[in-house]
C-alpha cells in the first residue's frame, strides 16, 4: 500500500505511527515528504495536500472536532459556524487555538489519533454547550438522519441536560428551524390546549407547522430564493384557496425577531384563525 492510498483511510490526515502500522516505512514517508506527496502537519503527523482544513487544524492543535463543529460536518442542523473542539481534562494544547475547547472526558472512548468525535459524544457535548432550543434542533436533526439511537444513549452516563433532550427530542422530518419554532411555542399549547403538528401534507406539499386545523406556519430557509420561492408562493396560494391561513416567516425573523413573530402567531390564534369553519 502506498502512502497516498493509506492516507485516504484517515480522510487525508494521519499520525505517522498509524501509517507505519499499515506497513509504510520511514523511508517511504521521508520520500513522500520530500516530493510534496504529503505534508508535515506537526511532529508525528502528516497530511495529503488539500486535506480537510479542520482536520489539519485538529491535528496541529492536538484536539478532536466535536460539538457544533462536528455536528455541522455530519450534516446536522447548526445555527453557528463557531469552532468547537475537545481535549482531555487537565491537558494542554501544543499551540494556541482560536475556538472553544471542551476540556472533558468523553462518554465513548476516543481511539488514539482520532480527530473527530463519534456522534454520541457530539450530542452529549451539544446538550451542555448550546441553548436548549438549539440543542433540541441538533438532536432532532440526528434523529432525522438516523444517527441518534435512543437505546444506546439511554445506556450511557448522560448528564441531566442530555437526559432531558433524550426525552424531548422527536424524530420529525423537518429542519432545525421547525424544532426551534415548536420549542418556542410549547407554552401556547399548554395555555390554549391547541394542537400543533409538524410536516403535515396539505395540498400536495408538507407544511412546516399546522396549528389547530387551519393555521399554517411556513419558515423560509437562510437561502430561500428564486425557484424555491416561486414554488412556495404557489403552495401558499393553494393553501389559502383551500381555506387555510398562512403565516410565512423568514429564517432571520425566527432567529433575531422572535417576539414580533410570536405576537403575530398568538394574535392569529386569539382570533380563532386556527379553527375549522363551523359546519
Amino acid at each position: 500500500m502506498d502512502i497516498t492510498h493509506a492516507l485516504r483511510r484517515f480522510d487525508g490526515v494521519a499520525r505517522v505511527r498509524a501509517l507505519t502500522e499499515l506497513g509504510i516505512g520511514d523511508h517511504a514517508i521521508r520520500k513522500a515528504l520530500a516530493s510534496g506527496a504529503v505534508e508535515r502537519v506537526r511532529k508525528g503527523w502528516v497530511a495529503a495536500p488539500g486535506a480537510d482544513a479542520l482536520l489539519v487544524a485538529a491535528a496541529q492543535h492536538g484536539v478532536v472536532l466535536t460539538c457544533v463543529t462536528q455536528a455541522r460536518r455530519l450534516g446536522l442542523w447548526s445555527a453557528t459556524d463557531e469552532l468547537h473542539v475537545a481535549a482531555p481534562p487537565h491537558g494542554s494544547l501544543p499551540r494556541p487555538l482560536d475556538g472553544h475547547v471542551h476540556w472533558r472526558a468523553p462518554l465513548v472512548p476516543r481511539r488514539g489519533g482520532a480527530l473527530v468525535d463519534p456522534v454520541e459524544n457530539v450530542l452529549a457535548i451539544v446538550a451542555e454547550c448550546r441553548p436548549y432550543e438549539e440543542a433540541v434542533a441538533i438532536w432532532e436533526s440526528a434523529m432525522r438522519l438516523g444517527m441518534l439511537h435512543r437505546e444506546v444513549l439511554r445506556r450511557l452516563p448522560l448528564g441531566p441536560a442530555a437526559r432531558r433532550l433524550l426525552t424531548d427530542a422527536r424524530p420529525f422530518a423537518g429542519q432545525g428551524t421547525e424544532s426551534i419554532l415548536t420549542t418556542r411555542l410549547r407554552w401556547l399549547v399548554a395555555a390554549t390546549k391547541v394542537r400543533m403538528r409538524r410536516q403535515v401534507w396539505i395540498e400536495g406539499h408538507p407544511v412546516d407547522l399546522l396549528i389547530g386545523d387551519r393555521l399554517v406556519i411556513q419558515i423560509d430557509g437562510g437561502t430561500h430564493v428564486d425557484a424555491q420561492r416561486l414554488v412556495d408562493n404557489e403552495h401558499d396560494l393553494r393553501l389559502m384557496l383551500a381555506g387555510y391561513h398562512v403565516i410565512r416567516i423568514g429564517y432571520w425573523q425566527l432567529i433575531d425577531d422572535w417576539p414580533h413573530v410570536q405576537e403575530l402567531i398568538t394574535l392569529a390564534v386569539a382570533q380563532g384563525l386556527h379553527l375549522a369553519p363551523a359546519s
